[in-house]
């Protein structure tokens, strides 16, 4: 069953920034740091993602960004999994404070979820648990770190069913900026949207996926219909 979170990092997404009809998760976040904002809706995420994979549910959360899959991954492991993680995405988001040149924290997504920074995932996955998908968009010093790292790297198009229980984020960016307008991030020379959907449904359709994340890092108001059906084909078998 699909769960909105309806935030940007720490900010209050417009109601039609995710058009997909289900539940959403509005906690109140302290008036306070960054860090703590984000770390109190993550508390929340975590917690429904909890209650819903021990109710018998396949949980897909659609959110506005990729730090969400961290909470997801920590209430998969809250709910008794020991989660691996396929991670799809046109950029690398494996860098930390120190080597990133925008700030942008959404590109420490998949750093944090491996233990560095301050929303490390404790224990932190280890690298060759973690397959990333497509990561066509990368910064020298992602470049870098992912040339020796032990995280398994393949194209959609070679996306197969995961060997143990997995989390499944997907960051719909992966998707050729062509094919969905509105792209905060868009990388060009991507895979299209058909191949993108084909993929995810191999992992989903495996059993083990646990719970499944989409991010959904788009301008809101555009190209409802298409996004709307976008996201009824990725969520249609979870539950």
């Amino acid at each position: 069953m699909a769960v909105l979170v309806p935030f940007h990092q720490d900010q209050r997404l417009p109601d039609d920034a995710l058009p997909l009809r289900a539940s959403a998760i509005l906690p109140s976040l302290p008036e306070g740091a960054f860090w703590e904002r984000v770390a109190a809706l993550h508390d929340g995420v975590a917690t429904e993602t909890w209650l819903r994979i021990r109710e018998g549910e396949r949980p897909a959360l659609v959110s506005g960004d990729c730090l969400v899959a961290l909470a997801v991954l920590r209430g998969a492991r809250q709910a008794g999994h020991d989660p691996g993680l396929v991670w799809f995405d046109a950029h690398g988001d494996v860098h930390t404070l120190a080597s990133s040149t925008s700030g942008y924290v959404g590109g420490m997504a998949l750093r944090f979820a491996l233990g560095a920074g301050p929303l490390a995932l404790d224990p932190p996955l280890a690298e060759e648990r973690v397959t990333l998908v497509d990561a066509r968009d990368l910064d020298p010093a992602e470049a870098e770190y992912l040339s020796t790292a032990a995280i398994r790297r393949v194209p959609v198009t070679e996306v197969g069913p995961p060997d143990e229980p997995v989390v499944l984020h997907v960051d719909l960016d992966v998707i050729d900026g062509a094919e969905l307008p509105g792209l905060w991030y868009p990388a060009p020379d991507g895979p299209s949207r058909a191949e993108v959907v084909a993929a995810v449904r191999r992992v989903l359709d495996s059993g083990q996926v646990v719970a499944l994340h989409i991010a959904c890092p788009w301008e809101p108001g555009q190209d409802e219909e298409n996004r709307s059906r976008l996201l009824a084909e990725l969520t249609q078998s979870t539950g």
